[in-house]
């Protein structure tokens, strides 16, 4: 009488085990799959900014990039030097300096311009809005940049440089003119300050 109740007793034990075991088998599966599944590529429109910080700290000796152009031995010394530096990065930054700059040489405002720039060039620029009249002071505005590529690059000694090919309109509310320049960029590479500075400004063909 008491055996097959028994039996049923240790089956059922049995099943309990199995059924268990086979719940934590799956249940890890199923965790662990997202994981090593790969992301698909984002489309654009579902692209996102990188915070370019945070890719360098993530940086490791196969993210090494691939410089090209007439310009790419200076970035690679500059790369060697100090391997936080980000050609997307740089040319994002120059794009908004041109724009600050600009627009705070056109108002005439010396306390926005200082930080941004070398003393040469401050001076000079510092002149040129002293001897403007009055009516001079925001004669002009940037318009929009066609064009800012880097044109060449070096590193002599611990001073980085890098030139900027800029093509911008710039306009006055009744007319419009272009401005072709090259400017230069320069960055002490051993500095904790990760801020470059306008060093040079030249007129291009």
């Amino acid at each position: 009488m008491f055996d097959p109740i028994i039996e049923v007793l240790v089956l059922a034990a049995v099943a309990l085990v199995v059924l268990s075991r086979l719940y934590m088998a799956l249940g890890k599966g199923g965790n662990d799959r997202p994981v090593q599944r790969p992301n698909p590529a984002p489309s654009p429109r579902d692209a996102k900014p990188v915070d370019l910080s945070e890719h360098r700290e993530r940086r490791g000796p196969s993210d090494r990039p691939i410089f090209t152009g007439p310009a790419a031995g200076g970035l690679e010394e500059i790369y060697n030097a100090d391997n936080s530096f980000s050609e997307s990065g740089f040319l994002q930054g120059a794009k908004a300096a041109y724009t600050m700059i600009v627009a705070a040489f056109a108002r005439g405002d010396r306390d926005a311009l200082r930080p941004l720039l070398d003393d040469d060039v401050y001076e000079a620029w510092d002149a040129a809005i002293s001897a403007r009249t009055p009516g001079d002071a925001a004669h002009f505005d940037l318009l929009r940049i066609r064009r800012a590529e880097i044109d060449s690059a070096e590193l002599d000694g611990r001073m980085a440089r890098i030139m900027i090919r800029y093509e911008a309109e710039l306009g006055d509310g009744e007319t419009t003119r272009t401005a072709k320049e090259i400017w230069t960029f320069m960055r002490d590479v051993t500095s904790p300050d990760p801020n470059w500075i306008l060093d040079d400004v030249e007129t291009a063909n």
